[in-house]
């Protein structure tokens, strides 16, 4: 027992030891880009990772029913591409819409996110639903997904680790294991420390693609209130994503710390209240045509 600890404590300092990103790029939106978000202890090359998302992604395809409206999948394709080029991810992303009431999205290692048409309907206002997709692209970009696999497997094999030396090292190990019956639920469980450090590079992300970044704070704030209302509902969604006033405070006081002010944000644009019109009524009863881009603004005063 003695060993295994010893092996779980020599990981977790080598943790510790890793160099940090440096705290003024992190802090500046302006590197964005330019700085390393994603730095643990790591059993996953970014080519195994996203190789590993990809069979995940293709799982998840199988065993939800997915939204066929290519109008609206290409719509959230192209808004979570822009937040994806204002981020520090290094992988290609793919988004695609489930036929879900549950107001959630998710990230797969690799870069392939999920957003339930729950969400789109909760999100009034374009800039909420940026603030949930850049949320879930910082889960990628810090690789939360393989950080935590990584570390649930250094617990599940410190007391064998005879068996991983004769097996070929522990990147031999970590192919072997990826697929296990228990690891997927590992890419959908974050720490609380995973969450703060999403909320935080994801809404600097949604500032650098031109967004308000209070609408990190409206969806969160919509989320919440959701708890108290139909808490069964809710519960599906913060499982995995704890919400709670602090976090809310939390993220207030980041947008005034370090995201220097701008003349204007986009709120919203006619083009996301058309497509969420489509999901709230199907894209059947909708009107037909696409109506000219016309984002609504926010001027700081």
């Amino acid at each position: 027992m003695a060993f295994r600890f010893s092996i779980i404590a020599m990981f977790s300092g080598a943790l510790a030891a890793l160099p940090l990103c440096a705290a003024d790029k992190k802090d500046d939106p302006s590197q964005i880009g330019n700085r390393n978000v994603g730095r643990c202890v790591n059993f996953y090359s970014i080519q195994k990772e996203i190789s590993l998302g990809k069979q995940l992604a293709e799982e998840v395809s199988r065993q939800t029913k997915m939204h066929q409206d290519p109008v609206l999948a290409e719509f959230v394709n192209r808004l979570g591409q822009n937040l994806v080029r204002n981020s520090d991810a290094k992988v290609p992303f793919s988004f695609r819409v489930i036929e879900d009431d549950t107001p959630n999205a998710f990230a797969l290692p690799g870069g392939f996110v999920f957003v339930n048409t729950g969400l789109i309907k909760l999100a009034s206002e374009e800039d909420e639903l940026a603030g949930a997709m850049a949320h879930e692209i910082a889960h990628v970009a810090a690789r939360h997904l393989t950080c935590r696999a990584t570390e649930h497997q250094i617990v599940r094999t410190a007391g064998g680790i005879g068996g991983i030396l004769l097996g070929g090292g522990w990147a031999g190990m970590a192919g072997r294991d990826a697929m296990t019956a228990g690891l997927p639920m590992a890419f959908l469980k974050f720490s609380r420390a995973d969450e703060t450090e999403a909320d935080y590079l994801g809404t600097q992300y949604m500032y650098a693609a031109g967004y308000d970044p209070t609408g990190a704070v409206s969806i969160f704030e919509k989320l919440l209130a959701l708890q108290r209302k139909q808490p069964g509902l809710a519960e599906r969604v913060l499982s995995a994503h704890p919400m709670d006033a602090d976090r809310i405070d939390r993220t207030e006081r980041e947008i005034q710390r370090i995201l220097p002010s701008r003349p204007e944000y986009v709120v919203n644009t006619s083009e996301y209240t058309w497509m969420r019109e489509r999901v709230i009524e199907g894209a059947q009863k909708s009107a037909p045509g696409r109506p000219a881009l016309r984002p609504t603004i926010r001027r700081e005063e």
